[in-house]
């Protein structure tokens, strides 16, 4: 039974990920006559919709997508627990990634791992936001590949770090091996998009 509720707990996760935030933007910014997959960066995601779309509707990108994995995780969590909470949560970052929807190609799925850590790592989010302005600076700006490895060893380690010692975790659940895990699966995946990611001008 209990892994019958975690399974439900992945499949509303990455559903729920699977939400077209930048698509729906794009078709209501430009009445569909811009694809974010074929301009700027070609990420249909929030960074790529403020270059090409305006900070008004990218920020609104990046909002939506913080808000589907945190909810994803909110609802893990009465699904099926802790566990389901971090099962939520990461489902939700591969359905951004990779939305059967739309061939598996999505977004590289940042912003959609914010809500999941505001969600089950409340504790460490200010240090994930500490983290993120340092590697945010000029001196990274052409290096994300590089800012994101380094997000994602701090997040496993803090995952680590709070479920060895049994540190408080403020409205997230208690920490368990689940946290360490979750953090690292979905740091994989956004790896993994990152190095896979080509401009569309490099795609013809």
């Amino acid at each position: 039974m209990r892994s019958i509720r975690v399974a439900a707990a992945a499949i509303t996760g990455y559903l729920l990920g699977t939400i077209p935030s930048a698509d729906v933007a794009a078709g209501l910014a430009t009445d569909g006559t811009v694809d974010l997959r074929a301009s700027g960066s070609g990420n249909p995601g929030g960074a790529n919709a403020v270059g090409v779309l305006g900070k008004k509707w990218g920020y609104g990108v990046m909002g939506a997508d913080i808000a589907k994995a945190a909810l994803a995780a909110r609802i893990g969590q009465r699904v099926a627990g802790a566990t389901g909470a971090h099962v939520g949560g990461t489902a939700s970052v591969i359905g951004h990634c990779f939305p059967v929807w739309n061939g598996f190609k999505g977004g590289k799925g940042v912003a959609c791992s914010v809500g999941q850590c505001l969600a089950t790592f409340p504790a460490y989010f200010p240090i994930d936001l500490g983290v993120a302005a340092v590697t945010s600076t000029r001196s990274w700006k052409s290096r994300a590949f590089a800012a994101t490895n380094v997000a994602s060893v701090f997040w496993v380690v803090g995952g680590l770090l709070w479920w060895r010692r049994g540190w408080a975790n403020l409205w997230g659940p208690k920490p368990t091996k689940a946290l360490p895990i979750a953090a690292a699966t979905s740091s994989a995946v956004i790896v993994y998009r990152f190095a896979t990611a080509r401009p569309p001008a490099a795609r013809r």
